[in-house]
């Protein structure tokens, strides 16, 4: 368990930074898909499976703003637009797996209470 010396060695403002790029309820869904394959925007939806159409975009916009994922369009037509983590976003794997294990602590905690 981190000691409050621990956090205190943190700059708010990285934790700041970080948390700006994360916030988001679907931007962690989003990146845990995309990190086993580039995936296009109707693939990336029905994986996803309850989230809008208008949300998905702003998400990805946002994450795309980033530098997190990136955004390849191929002039066909339609046109086929596919998306995929940039290398800078691949940082972001071990930071969500760390989550996700937080999330099974967490859960098994609130199954104890």
């Amino acid at each position: 368990m981190p000691s409050p010396t621990k956090l205190a060695r943190i700059d708010l403002a990285d934790l700041q930074a970080a948390t700006a790029v994360l916030h988001g309820r679907w931007k962690t869904t989003i990146l845990f898909y995309l990190a086993a394959e580039p995936l296009r925007f109707g693939a990336l939806r029905r994986a996803i499976g309850t989230i809008s159409e208008k949300v998905l975009i702003q998400q990805l916009r946002e994450l795309e703003r980033d530098r997190v994922v990136s955004r390849h369009v191929e002039a066909t037509v339609p046109p086929r637009v596919e998306y995929a983590l940039t290398p800078h976003g691949r940082t972001l794997c071990d930071v969500v797996e760390s989550m996700a294990g937080w999330g099974r602590k967490h859960r098994r905690h609130l199954e104890r209470a």
